[in-house]
């Protein structure tokens, strides 16, 4: 934990120039469990140089040597496996049993899909018309990301900058910086060279945005909410720099009459509440077909009382708390708003589950008879509140679904392949999940609209930290 008052540039531990610190908190118990120091513009700046020296022979190694790096990445990532599922436990609340299946598996998981695609990509291939084309690492990256999948978004991020020949400075949240910590740690014992990684610690307004603006960074990924990610893009408009966003969502979920009520019904209420609601393709609008509206409440009600709610050290497939104070009040004042709205609470509410004083605990709540122009079925609440709309036709429901800033992910129950098929075909968002289908590790993810620009993960994740060149002979 010493590491935590330190930040990782030019492959050492070093004392930061800022002298700013901020507590870590534990969610589930209030106490706090580290200080994280929180860097400045002259942090960036020291990281960004290390990063820019690195980049000129990090640039030029081969696709053997950055897959030899990988592997051993992968490596020494298992054997830390089970110091980041705790980290992430207790930094932001995730119960530990989903914190080792799903938030730390993340980083095996998205590491083997780089590795895949990397050994795939071609680096130099001939065109049709005769011309080469060359793929070419971007240069400096600047990474940043949230604190509700902390190892997800990392791996998301550093892994393909690292595999495609880039280098890079992470900023990852300031809420999560333990789990970060770790896997500097893990790069290290890796055997990186010096530079390639960074990290340093701080928030959006000091770090982020001197990462942003920096004229030696070539390229932003940022995920997070949809404000902050125009706040970069502004930033890194002056020295037109690549950015990839990944940010907010409110996914819609179609049931039709003709799936199998019972499970696809249960099973969308266990996605929503899934991480406490703290995910941003969670399918937190349920748009229900009218014939068996009524039925599908009864069992998105029984579903969500039978969800427990426990403490995150615990085993188990109870949900935690939210990562905070700050978002347990928002999630608060968005049920109020439900409340003032006119919708019906159909269960949970306000305040905390009983015997649940401490810690920033939320009742699974679900409000039915929803209209699509409610501020809760509009806007992103980020917390185990879901919303129920119905509907009469598929028609109707495209234009619902569709009815969104957003565009991050959607969901569709039906018993009809073709009903699948062309409905998915319209609904805008990046990823479509049929029948309870999940998302798997490899493929490209990302959203339409103001959900964000460019896709994660795979060949396409690769693509986005490479500059494309053609070589023409005479």
């Amino acid at each position: 934990m010493e590491n935590l008052q330190k930040f990782y540039i030019n492959g050492a531990w070093v004392d930061p120039i800022s002298q700013d610190r901020m507590a870590v908190l534990n969610p589930a118990t209030e106490a706090q469990i580290g200080s994280v120091a929180m860097g400045n513009a002259d942090d960036v700046d020291r990281a960004v140089a290390a990063a820019r020296t690195a980049f000129e022979s990090f640039s030029k190694t081969s696709k053997a040597e950055r897959l030899a790096l990988l592997h051993r990445l992968m490596e020494v990532t298992k054997a830390r496996f089970e110091d980041l599922a705790q980290a992430i436990s207790q930094e932001m609340g995730a119960p530990i049993s989903m914190s080792r299946e799903a938030q730390a598996d993340a980083a095996v998981g998205h590491l083997q899909g780089f590795i895949d695609a990397l050994e795939e990509i071609k680096e130099r291939e001939t065109l049709a018309s005769g011309d080469v084309l060359l793929r070419e690492p971007i240069g400096v990256c600047g990474l940043i990301t949230p604190w509700n999948w902390p190892m997800n978004q990392i791996a998301l991020k550093v892994v393909p900058a690292l595999a495609t020949g880039c280098t890079c400075v992470l900023k990852p949240s300031e809420h999560t910086p333990i789990s970060a910590m770790i896997y500097a740690e893990i790069i290290h014992e890796a055997g990186y060279p010096a530079g390639v990684f960074n990290l340093v610690q701080g928030d959006g307004l000091s770090v982020g945005a001197a990462m942003s603006r920096h004229a030696d960074v070539q390229m932003m990924s940022f995920t997070g909410s949809t404000r902050a990610g125009t706040a970069i893009t502004k930033d890194a408009a002056d020295t037109v720099k690549r950015v990839t966003l990944e940010l907010g969502g409110k996914s819609p979920n179609l049931v039709f009459a003709d799936c199998d009520l019972a499970e696809r019904v249960a099973g969308s209420v266990y996605e929503v509440m899934y991480n406490t609601g703290q995910s941003c393709d969670a399918p937190t609008r349920l748009l229900v077909e009218r014939s068996v509206y009524d039925q599908a409440l009864e069992i998105a009600k029984a579903t969500a009382e039978s969800i427990q709610v426990g403490n995150p050290a615990e085993e188990g497939d109870h949900i935690g708390p939210l990562f905070d104070r700050i978002q347990y009040d928002r999630v608060q004042e968005k049920i109020q708003t439900g409340l003032d709205e006119g919708a019906r609470l159909l269960t949970g509410g306000l305040g905390k589950p009983q015997g649940f004083d401490i810690g920033w605990y939320c009742k699974p709540t679900i409000f039915a008879d929803v209209d699509n122009a409610m501020a809760i079925a509009q806007e992103e609440i980020f917390g185990p509140v879901l919303v129920v709309i119905p509907f009469d036709t598929e028609e109707e429901a495209i234009e619902i679904a569709n009815d969104t800033p957003y565009g991050l992910a959607a969901y569709l129950q039906t018993g009809n392949p073709e009903r699948a098929e062309r409905v998915a075909a319209r609904l805008r968002a990046g990823a479509v999940h049929i029948n309870g289908g999940g998302f798997n590790y490899g493929s490209p993810f990302g959203g339409y609209k103001q959900s964000g620009n460019g896709r994660e993960g795979g060949h396409m994740g690769l693509e986005d930290y490479l500059e494309v060149k053609t070589l023409h002979f005479g």
